[in-house]
């Protein structure tokens, strides 16, 4: 004999599912243990299994739709078994108004869901659709304020009524405007159409106003953090312009042989040049000043939610593929939620780059508590003059901000101008 599955109560305040998925088929054979279909509620997803064998007669209620407790979902039983009089009582406990009601409820996302602001039956619905009828300006007259057929009914003789010129029909029909929503005395005219299009598409332009997020853990660090920099650290931010012409032929050689970037080459270089000017690579510490003869590089990653900065730990003495796989590494863990507090920590210089978003300058804040931050820009193909002859080279910016507390202008303008020689001659810096 037929049974009709329900979907199952798994707890006290659960009050409804939404069935995400059917693993078996209208006509498949049913064992005992077998999955039926997955739900899912406000607070995890769950397997329904068979209790019994037997064939999937009917599926009632398709994927997407959600169910309320203990409602029939699905007819299991013997194949070519009749189940027409199971689907006549449901038809008759259906709240539906007929059959064609159920048909069109199959195919619906379920309308009787709690969340949904409006309450309307499929019939009186798809009655409403297809009379252009707007049903979200109706007061119903069901239970619980359910808009019903004879609602929407009541609403087509009252739309007959309205007086309306053929052109802002046809108007009207091509724009989906509901006409019946146009309040106004007297005949109305395609600029009332036209009107209330206009109002309906800035309706949906501004909708929300306003949206208001909390921040992140993440968030509020930086917040913090840029805060403290910018109101600890008097800064000056400096540019140069490097001819790239000699580093863009070195990757291209060096990318036979493993993959490499821009920032993996800026890395190398900048370590072995900060060696030269330990102030651009010191701390304050209370009234003292700490130098290193080392370099921890950070390298920022940007992230959705915000920006993390790993270090790469004594990078001046770091192979130029060391580095590049650290930094590849780095990124990856820092983007899939893996890196240790020790990899964050510890860095005394940083770089930064946001040259492929075409950014030719900008004014980096300094990662505290370090002295300075150098932003990589986009390359860019600039014309200069050359022995009086124009020249078009691959130029890039690079935006240097320090502490003026530790670096005074000419430290800074001279690191920048080592910087920019090294990079434009670069061998002798890879080679160490």
């Amino acid at each position: 004999m037929a049974k009709v599955i329900v979907m199952p109560k798994l707890g006290l305040t659960m009050r409804n599912g939404k069935i995400i998925k059917w693993h078996k088929t209208e006509g498949s054979e049913i064992k005992t243990g077998d999955k039926l279909f997955s739900i899912e509620t406000d607070k995890l997803t769950n397997d329904v299994v068979a209790d019994e064998e037997g064939i999937l007669l009917k599926i009632i209620e398709s994927e997407n739709s959600i169910v309320d407790c203990l409602k029939p979902v699905a007819i299991i039983g013997v194949k070519g078994e009749d189940i027409s009089e199971i689907l006549r009582d449901l038809i008759k406990e259906s709240p539906a108004e007929d059959k064609e009601e159920i048909k069109l409820a199959e195919k619906e996302k379920n309308d009787f869901d709690s969340s949904e602001k409006i309450k309307i039956s499929p019939v009186a619905k798809k009655v409403a659709i297809e009379n252009n009828i707007d049903f979200t300006r109706i007061k119903g007259t069901g239970p619980n304020g359910r808009i019903i057929l004879e609602d929407i009914e009541r609403e087509i003789e009252k739309s007959k009524l309205i007086k309306i010129t053929p052109t802002a029909k046809v108007i009207s029909d091509e724009l989906g405007i509901q006409f019946n929503a146009i309040d106004k005395n007297g005949r109305i005219n395609k600029e009332d159409v036209l009107r209330l299009s206009e109002k309906n598409a800035y309706d949906e332009l501004v909708k929300p106003l306003e949206i208001r997020t909390p921040m992140s853990t993440m968030r509020k660090i930086i917040s913090e953090r840029m805060t403290q920099s910018a109101f600890t650290a008097p800064s000056v931010n400096y540019t140069i312009s490097v001819d790239m012409t000699k580093l863009i032929n070195v990757k291209d050689d060096l990318s036979r042989e493993f993959k490499i970037t821009f920032t993996d080459l800026i890395v190398k270089i900048t370590s072995i040049v900060l060696l030269d000017f330990p102030l651009l690579n010191s701390t304050i510490d209370g009234d003292d000043i700490i130098t290193r003869n080392y370099v921890n590089m950070g390298v920022a990653v940007a992230l959705e939610e915000g920006l993390l900065v790993p270090v790469v730990k004594n990078s001046h003495i770091k192979s130029l593929k060391q580095i590049s796989s650290e930094i590849k590494d780095l990124t990856y863990r820092a983007k899939t939620n893996q890196l240790s507090t020790d990899e964050l920590n510890g860095g005394t210089f940083t770089v930064t780059n946001i040259g492929k978003f075409g950014i030719e300058s900008f004014i980096p804040i300094i990662n505290q508590p370090e002295s300075a931050i150098l932003g990589i820009n986009a390359i860019l193909e600039k014309p200069i003059v050359v022995n009086g002859e124009i020249k078009i080279i691959s130029a890039m910016n690079l935006s240097l901000t320090a502490d003026h507390r530790t670096v005074d202008g000419a430290v800074a303008a001279l690191f920048l101008q080592k910087l920019k020689e090294s990079l434009e001659n670069p061998l002798a810096k890879l080679v160490r």
